[in-house]
């Protein structure tokens, strides 16, 4: 692992942080002594579920609720972590949906709602926590997309879509704000065992695993560890 407390007076904020990948870069983050903001939109259960157990290892960890697809939603959110903690640090853009369906079938409703929580929402969330960044001249926006945004896939024109527009916001970005000291970098996850993966019959685990030169799916920890290098 990396240097015990090494973010220590580091105030970071996870989108989407109660569940699978999220649920472990929070852990991650509040390990290495960064005060991590767990954000959910919907059910508190399990961003309250993770705040206790951070606690109760005496690490600093608050759920906070917020659609990250609301541009008003956004600015209360991390207004009231600034006013709280004086910054945001680092911004983990990991809060996203897939909702899968040929091209022909795809429902307007269900483009929108990609686009707005994969895309909209991760710029949304830099846009406005890239103000106390840039005050601090020091930030990490972490922005998780995904190797469908690179390569595609049949049935997600949508999801591939939000991603792959994730990975060109992100190089703009990076160039945009690296003179403040503000570094902006994505992640491209294959399948990762998660709830978004484990209704995967046995038969596409098989096609997958003819992909991957270790045969396996990815784990959280294989993604949370890198946002921790990051």
């Amino acid at each position: 692992m990396f240097f015990e407390k090494s973010l220590e007076g580091k105030i970071a904020l996870v989108t989407g942080g109660g569940r699978g990948i999220g649920r472990s870069i929070s852990e991650d983050l509040a390990q290495l002594g960064a005060k991590v903001y767990i954000n959910y939109s919907r059910s508190s259960q399990e961003a309250e579920s993770l705040v206790a157990e951070l606690v109760s290892k005496g690490l600093q960890a608050e759920a906070i609720k917020f659609d990250v697809s609301s541009e008003e939603d956004v600015e209360a959110g991390v207004k009231s972590i600034v006013e709280k903690d004086g910054a945001i640090h680092i911004l983990v853009n990991n809060a996203g949906v897939a909702i899968d369906g040929l091209l022909m079938r795809t429902k307007m409703d269900d483009w929108d709602k990609t686009i707005d929580i994969n895309l909209k929402g991760a710029f949304l969330c830099s846009k406005v926590a890239s103000k106390s960044m840039m005050k601090a001249r020091w930030g990490r926006i972490i922005n998780i997309s995904s190797i469908i945004g690179e390569s595609g896939n049949a049935g997600q024109v949508a999801y591939s879509a939000s991603k792959a527009g994730l990975l060109g916001m992100t190089k703009s970005l990076a160039k945009e704000l690296a003179s403040r000291n503000i570094t902006v970098n994505a992640i491209t996850p294959g399948y990762i065992t998660t709830d978004m993966t484990a209704n995967i019959t046995d038969e596409m685990k098989e096609k997958m695993f003819q992909s991957i030169p270790l045969g396996r799916l990815g784990n959280t920890k294989d993604i949370s560890n890198l946002v921790s290098f990051l």
